[in-house]
């Protein structure tokens, strides 16, 4: 949902059809004071309260979401534009991850028995404080699960500065966990512009960030937590590698770098964006993909049978067209696509480029739409060498049926993530992020509740013990 903002008020506008559907006034520094200090006071005893007793509000949360499931699917997609299905599939893993951290949560957090030869030691995992979570809007309610459901069962408090195109789902979020008889100020939503929260992180009772964005946006956010001496953990862009050899299923390759690409109209960091195969089967890979394309139904995403949504607003569109007619200036081919769709709404053709050098634009940055860009590489290789050749390094894919093969070239991609004969995806029990300009740190499985907590050392000796 597009964002056009005139003083002090919020007004959100469906993608779909451009129409404008509810204002928002923004929150004064008033009632961001009491927001901060509500979470501060929250703290002091949240962060005493048994983890049986989070992990049952954490359950009631999943439940909330699996009853509320339809309701939310509905705000997101129009708030943002994606597909209904794809919407509820997000709601439903959002319940999914609640529950993870409910029942694995108190295990992560018991103490940690250290082997010594004298006395006794442990790990103690105690919370920091209050947390500011400032998330994007492509996942409106997997953003805000993914670093809230860890973070509140270790005892940590968190205010949400969502994506401003997205209050409808910000506000639902924070709806549910008072439903779920969460404390008041545990977790709490703040209508604000992006402009504020680098006077939030600089107040003290702030003790960490976690940012989901872009990477200008991530570097400027991490450099102020470092110089304020702040934990942060950054998930920024991504142009991920989805690396076909020449021994792949092309069939089962086709679809995966399809539905791929084309998930949440391309709004994707580990969206399969640089497709790179092995020659031998590239012009079979290329003319079946351009197949699967003149497949896709465009329309509007609330219906069940569309496959391609619009963008999130009219700048968005502009922003990718932009980037693939600067591609073609510079040299690169366009097999398909590029335009916008004629008709109402942020609608893009789905697009595919080719022969794209070092040096060209679309190279080095992300592409955040419905855009392929395949690359022709001479062997394995070369498609290992291509795929490190970006700054970025979230997620990738390698499709072949020889699995030590596909092995072997996962562990020479330089990235968080490679998943093999399948794009990039998303299980409450498997850690999520990057590495290199793609961020640090790491949402989901037990990594993500020890990024906010205090491994403290305890350490305990016989009185007549020597030091």
């Amino acid at each position: 949902m597009e964002t056009i903002r005139t003083a002090s008020v919020i007004k959100t506008v469906n993608p779909f059809n451009n129409a404008l559907v509810k204002s928002f006034d923004e929150m004064t520094e008033e009632q961001i004071e009491s927001k901060i200090n509500l979470a501060n006071e929250a703290f002091k005893s949240w962060k005493k309260s048994a983890k049986s007793e989070r992990a049952k509000l954490l359950h009631r949360v999943a439940e909330l979401m699996r009853i509320k499931l339809d309701h939310l699917a509905e705000l997101a997609t129009l708030e943002m534009g994606k597909l209904i299905k794809e919407s509820r599939v997000e709601v439903a893993l959002c319940a999914d991850i609640f529950e993870y951290y409910a029942e694995q949560g108190g295990k992560f957090l018991a103490d940690q028995p250290l082997e010594t030869p004298t006395g006794s030691a442990f790990i103690s995992y105690e919370p920091l404080g209050v947390l500011l979570s400032i998330q994007p809007w492509n996942f409106p309610f997997y953003q805000i699960t993914r670093s809230a459901a860890p973070h509140l069962m270790a005892g940590n408090t968190m205010l949400l500065k969502h994506a401003s195109n997205v209050p409808q789902c910000a506000q639902a979020m924070e709806d549910i966990f008072l439903e779920a008889d969460f404390p008041e100020g545990v977790y709490q939503n703040l209508f604000i512009p992006g402009s504020k929260t680098a006077g939030l992180l600089a107040d003290k009772r702030i003790k960490a960030v976690t940012f989901t964005g872009s990477e200008p946006a991530g570097s400027a956010i991490a450099a102020m937590a470092g110089k304020l001496v702040k934990k942060s953990t950054l998930e920024l862009g991504g142009s991920d590698a989805f690396v076909v050899l020449d021994d792949a299923d092309i069939e089962q390759a086709v679809e995966a770098a399809v539905r791929g690409r084309m998930w949440n109209a391309g709004q994707v960091c580990v969206s399969p964006k640089r497709v790179i195969v092995e020659e031998a089967v590239a012009e079979e890979f290329l003319e079946k993909v351009k197949a699967k394309f003149t497949t896709l139904k465009v329309g509007d995403p609330m219906e069940e049978l569309t496959d391609l949504a619009p963008l999130s607003s009219e700048k968005a569109v502009d922003d990718v067209i932009r980037q693939v007619q600067k591609a073609v200036e510079q040299g690169a081919k366009l097999v398909t696509g590029g335009k916008r769709i004629d008709r109402a709404g942020a609608f893009m053709e789905p697009t595919i480029l080719t022969d794209i050098q070092p040096g060209f634009a679309a190279y080095h940055e992300e592409i955040f739409g419905p855009v392929l860009m395949m690359y022709r590489v001479k062997d394995e290789h070369a498609a290992i060498e291509l795929a490190n050749a970006t700054d970025f390094g979230l997620g990738g894919t390698v499709f072949s049926t020889n699995q030590e093969r596909a092995i072997r070239v996962a562990r020479q991609m330089d990235t968080g993530m490679v998943y093999i004969n399948h794009v990039t995806g998303i299980a409450p029990e498997l850690p999520f992020g990057g590495t290199k300009h793609s961020g640090y740190g790491r949402e989901q499985s037990a990594a993500a509740i020890y990024e906010f907590v205090n491994a403290k050392l305890i350490r305990t000796t016989s009185p007549d013990a020597a030091y």
